[in-house]
């Protein structure tokens, strides 16, 4: 069957758009064909994502685009070019490396997605890399992206995931594979960082105007569109990290390379979900500072942010000094957005109905309980909903994920007062409300590597269980229990590298 035929706009849905990212052309981004994967095998396909993209899984045809091997109709696949800041280095020549832009196209509810090829060959940004991607690294970022959007945090999507036997060397020989993810853009701070640190100051509005009319249409034609733009990005990257934090999630390569502009999770590398809870916990063993540990997640996010604010200086004024002060009052917005965030999300995680002044001292003497004891983030937040408010007696339930009992006996009977204080005593509707923001499931590395071993002997079948737990991670699923336990002892701490 001829692919246009597949991708018809009329029986799936899928409208052409104009390739308003593509338009941009030379310098921001550059044509490249993917490099055909040999052998493809589809390991999963997200049929949800896919109907509300409008697509359909229905024939080879679709499955030869995504691994590669065939172009999207009418769209050249397009390479872009950035900078940025790595563990806090400069780096003045990034870009795509192995990652393509293959179509863009309009949802039936009239949204815009791109979608992108990770894995899918060599670009003029590869800096000498062969341009794939490892079927260990994409099982990762195809499942995580996932869990990310069903627990409610923004994210690029995952489409796909095709896997072929052609060898990749990395630290070892492994198998190539290639993720199709989506977002309704892909732009980075490091693009706008690129062109403001090689004095190209005049490619800055460009970019900056379209992103504007692609992802913040409130703003096009304003007269100062370009501060009220950076003000919510500012804030939608503030509050992201909070909700990252009160997830326990831990991003581990939060270069300005991979933050997006729109606040999305952007390139999930080493990654992980907080388990035996260390204030400082830090997820990338390559990271040896341990710049983007844990508990420094918020303040890096908003020197990424300073950095997308010295590199956006020449839009907002032609006088410098002038500009200086719009990008200030840029950059406060941020701590206040996170405040907000944080601790409104850390009210809901233990069923308070409203803020008050203490609430961040119970939320900070917690965590400090849950660092002593390195108690287990998700199970112990789960367990919360099981406190009462009609009796003083201990916390059963919660009270094994702790070691300092007499401490958290203390804490318990402040947060029962607490809830008291605002007459919050049913206790059943409080439980119901917290196991709706409390996920008893998440990605845990060992759960996640469980399915790459699977994975790498032909055996997709965890896959596609964890695709179908992880869609569901505040229900309760009595069949799959043993996903939600505490990783055994010799797989608490497995450590993730940026090799993928």
């Amino acid at each position: 069957m001829d692919t246009s035929t597949v991708l018809d706009p009329k029986p799936h849905g899928a409208l052409p758009l104009d390739p308003c990212y593509a338009g941009l052309s030379d310098p921001y981004l550059t044509p490249v064909a993917p490099t055909p994967l040999p052998q493809p095998r589809l390991v999963h396909f997200n049929d949800r994502l896919a109907t509300e993209l409008g697509l359909d899984a229905g024939d080879q045809a679709l499955v030869d685009i995504l691994s590669g091997n065939r172009p999207w109709p009418a769209y050249a696949p397009v390479a872009s070019v950035y900078a940025g800041h790595q563990f806090g280095n400069w780096v003045s020549q990034l870009g795509d490396g192995r990652a393509l832009t293959i179509a863009e196209i309009r949802k039936p509810n009239g949204e815009r997605a791109e979608l992108q090829l990770k894995g899918a060959g060599q670009t003029p940004y590869s800096r000498g890399a062969d341009g794939r991607a490892v079927l260990r690294s994409s099982i990762r970022e195809y499942l995580c992206s996932e869990a990310m959007h069903a627990l409610g945090i923004p994210t690029t999507r995952s489409l796909s995931l095709v896997a072929s036997p052609e060898p990749v060397q990395r630290e070892t020989v492994e198998t190539a594979a290639v993720v199709c993810r989506v977002a309704p853009s892909f732009v980075r701070f490091g693009q706008f960082e690129f062109f403001y640190h090689r004095g190209q100051h005049a490619q800055l509005a460009p970019l900056a105007d379209h992103v504007i009319a692609a992802n913040f249409p409130h703003l096009v034609g304003t007269p100062d569109r370009y501060a009220r733009w950076l003000e919510e990005v500012v804030e939608r990257t503030a509050r992201l990290i909070a909700q990252w934090q009160t997830v326990g999630f831990c991003h581990g390569v939060m270069n300005t390379d991979n933050f997006s502009i729109l606040g999305l999770t952007l390139d999930y590398g080493p990654f992980g979900f907080l388990d035996a809870f260390r204030q400082h916990h830090v997820c990338n063993h390559s990271d040896y500072e341990g710049r983007y540990g844990y508990d420094s997640q918020p303040l890096i996010g908003q020197w990424n942010c300073s950095r997308l604010l010295q590199a956006v200086l020449p839009l907002l004024s032609d006088k410098e000094e002038e500009a200086a002060d719009i990008v200030t009052g840029i950059y406060e917005r941020y701590a206040p957005a996170y405040s907000r965030e944080a601790i409104r999300r850390w009210a809901d995680k233990l069923g308070l109905c409203e803020v008050r002044a203490d609430d961040s001292e119970l939320v900070s003497r917690l965590l400090t309980l849950l660092h002593r004891s390195k108690s287990d983030f998700t199970r112990t937040f789960r367990h919360l909903s099981r406190v009462r408010t009609d009796s003083d007696a201990p916390a059963t339930g919660v009270r094994e994920e702790i070691a300092d009992l007499t401490a958290f006996d203390a804490w318990v009977m402040d947060y029962r007062a607490r809830l008291r204080a605002e007459q919050n005593t049913d206790d059943a509707a409080r439980a119901m409300r917290m196991n709706q923001v409390n996920p008893k499931y998440v990605l845990r590395n060992h759960l996640a590597q469980a399915a790459i071993e699977r994975a790498m002997i032909g055996d997709d079948s965890e896959v596609a269980a964890l695709m179908r737990l992880l869609s569901r991670p505040y229900d309760e699923q009595p069949t799959m229990e043993r996903y939600a336990a505490a990783p055994p002892d010799e797989l608490r701490h497995l450590e993730i590298s940026c090799s993928s």
